[in-house]
């Protein structure tokens, strides 16, 4: 019968194993890229595009499309999630452009016709090589930052460094580590992960106005996130919630179209609060 000295040695072993393993897999268990050849041909039903490539400093190609609008009333920089390439995300365009927003939308590296080493580093600095090359044909004051899943962490990071007119944050998470925690709490996760993706540090230096929306149902990445999330800027922050969305099906409630409507095409409203109730408080003697 092994000794409890051996079982610890084997225990140990076998921790030090799954570590590496989650290390140097991640990138495959947390990206699921759809790679396009070269010539692959957009097209999309409806809709005028434009297609770009940009060259990086390290010789990386960020590849893009812009879906214009008639007379665009600005643009939307929409930053999508972890799966498959802008092929398929372009059809969401269609709920910016028929607001009158032209929409741009590229894919990360490794993703689509884009090419490069994906680190978090890397796909930071790639965004903000995009929305500087916005910023030579559109002012600030009319660049919307739209974040979906994966994308509301660099689109946080990206408003926190620039002067957007807003952010919008769709199924954002805390932080990537924190989500991962929950489903492996065991691993030392603060070492391992390569796109820990801390949101929650990034809202805290955003100054433009804040839209979060996040469905009561999603069982990826839990609504509790942006309750936490719409609390560390609460006074130019608001919450909307879809009930009963998921993670993947927002597009889907007619809630969601609404409150997206509001969002972009609304100006921000200056509350006046003298003669209001603010200041009065409950007295709890009956």
């Amino acid at each position: 019968m092994p000794s409890w000295g051996y079982i610890v040695v084997i225990l140990f072993l076998v921790y030090i194993v799954i570590s590496a393993l989650l290390y140097f897999l991640q990138d495959y268990l947390m990206f699921k890229p759809e790679k396009l050849p070269k010539d692959f041909l957009f097209q999309y039903e409806h809709q005028e595009i434009e297609e770009y490539n940009v060259e990086t400093r390290d010789g990386a190609i960020i590849n893009g499309l812009r879906f214009k609008a008639r007379q665009p009333k600005g643009i939307v920089f929409y930053l999508k999630g972890n799966s498959k390439s802008i092929k398929g995300w372009g059809k969401f365009a269609v709920d910016f452009t028929r607001h009158g927003y032209d929409v741009l939308m590229v894919d990360y590296r490794g993703f689509g016709k884009s090419t490069g080493r994906r680190t978090q580093k890397a796909i930071k600095r790639d965004m903000q090589v995009i929305y500087n090359k916005i910023k030579e044909k559109v002012d600030e004051k009319y660049i919307i930052l739209y974040g979906r899943s994966l994308g509301s962490g660099f689109a946080a990071k990206l408003a926190s460094m620039n002067n957007p007119r807003m952010l919008i944050l769709d199924a954002p998470y805390y932080s990537l580590s924190k989500v991962a925690k929950k489903y492996i709490p065991f691993m030392p996760l603060s070492i391992l992960i390569k796109f820990p993706m801390p949101t929650y540090k990034w809202l805290q230096y955003v100054n433009c106005p804040i839209h979060i929306i996040h469905g009561t149902d999603d069982k990826l990445i839990p609504y509790k996130n942006s309750v936490k999330l719409s609390k560390i800027k609460p006074t130019s922050t608001t919450l909307h919630t879809v009930i009963g969305g998921g993670h993947k099906n927002l597009n889907t409630f007619e809630s969601y179209h609404k409150m997206l409507s509001e969002i972009i095409t609304k100006k921000p409203i200056k509350v006046d609060l003298k003669g209001s109730s603010i200041h009065v408080k409950h007295n709890l003697k009956v």
